[in-house]
């Protein structure tokens, strides 16, 4: 909410062409926000508790996971808080968000992967589960998005050491297609990896097209004298993470992603990477029936709840390699909304039970992230 009223401050006060250079709310409400998210930080470590109460503005502890807060909660208002800074002049905000940041990154992590709880008592981690689903994902997307936004040089270094742990660790192949999937360590690096991926993780691909860029297209960024083999591979990769993402969208019955996807993997693939050396990516089948061996759809895992990760990924990935193929997906993902999500009368859009149910169960009600979507589209 903080993200949409301080765009909205720019769209209204700077953007050239579009804004009407008067803003008499969005910025007012954003700074009244946030003054009331300041009392999430006042811990003993500076990492945020769970949750505030906004009318006291006193931060409260997880009445779960042992009062330990959500590390992609912790650490996904920076880019909002550095903003505000910027446009106020008041730092508290900048100040509160960079100490959450200091903190984490003081703890001992190995190749830049962080378990998903964080204790806003001692800034410690309390659990060795790595993912880059839920409760992880944020974290690792805000840090190439911190280092475009402020140019602060440690950001980058941490992305870059993140992105390297993630291709050693996390990236394996499915059994029978080989699309490349980005699976979870429950036990920490060195165990076995659980080959569960969480539509939230396609963040990533996009993500990753952005850092190797920094913004600019492929073609831009390939003509730099910056430019090298690690960035190719990277935007390969980018590549590949699309296609998975595409896939889960493709292999369902009305053409919407479930919520979470169980893969199939090879034993091998599953075992610990701990002292392997990366692997490189395999060739991956363009056969949708091919795919659909793959993907293990759980009954309790095929709602979905209008998430615009792969969308974002779409859109980031045509603007940056100008390939057409992300279009269409895009406008057939559309489409597969307009045909299944649409409530009567067109007054909105709703969240789905059961993906792969023709027609599909409707949830009535519809989350404030599909707004984000719509931009997109």
């Amino acid at each position: 909410m903080l993200g949409g009223l301080l765009s909205a401050h720019y769209l209204t006060t700077v953007l050239p062409g579009v804004s009407s250079r008067r803003d008499s709310i969005y910025l007012t409400k954003a700074v009244d926000l946030a003054d009331r998210l300041l009392g999430a930080y006042d811990s003993p470590s500076g990492i945020p508790y769970a949750s505030i109460h906004l009318a006291s503005r006193r931060g409260l502890v997880s009445h779960a996971d042992g009062g330990a807060s959500s590390t992609a909660e912790a650490t996904t208002l920076q880019i909002e808080m550095k903003y505000l800074s910027n446009v106020t002049g008041n730092e508290i905000y900048w100040r509160k968000a960079e100490k959450v940041m200091e903190v984490v990154d003081s703890v001992n992590v190995h190749d830049g992967l962080v378990p998903i709880f964080i204790t806003p008592h001692s800034g410690q981690f309390t659990t060795r589960e790595i993912r880059l689903g839920s409760r992880g994902d944020s974290y690792y997307e805000y840090l190439i998005k911190q280092y475009l936004q402020t140019s602060e040089p440690i950001y980058l270094q941490m992305w870059e050491e993140a992105l390297t742990g993630i291709q050693k660790h996390l990236i394996i192949p499915t059994k029978h297609a080989k699309l490349s999937i980005v699976a979870e360590l429950p036990n920490g690096i060195g165990g076995s990896l659980s080959p569960k991926m969480d539509h939230l993780v396609c963040f990533l691909p996009g993500t990753i097209a952005l850092g190797a860029t920094n913004g600019l297209t492929e073609a831009e960024a390939r003509r730099l004298p910056s430019w090298n083999t690690e960035k190719s591979q990277q935007m390969e990769l980018a590549r590949a993470l699309t296609k998975t993402c595409w896939g889960m969208y493709k292999v369902t019955d009305t053409g919407i992603a479930p919520e979470i996807v169980w893969f199939r993997a090879s034993d091998e693939s599953l075992q610990s990477r701990k002292g392997m050396p990366r692997a490189p990516l395999e060739r991956s089948s363009n056969s949708e029936e091919v795919w659909k061996k793959d993907f293990n759809i759980k009954p309790l895992d095929a709602h979905n709840l209008q998430r615009p990760e792969t969308v974002e990924s779409l859109f980031m990935m045509w603007r940056i390699t100008k390939d057409p193929i992300y279009r269409e997906w895009g406008w057939e993902i559309f489409q597969a909304f307009l045909d299944y999500s649409t409530v009567p009368l067109g007054e909105g859009f709703t969240s789905l039970n059961n993906v792969n149910a023709i027609p599909p169960p409707r949830r009535d009600n519809m989350e404030s992230f599909w707004l984000v979507r719509d931009a997109l589209m």
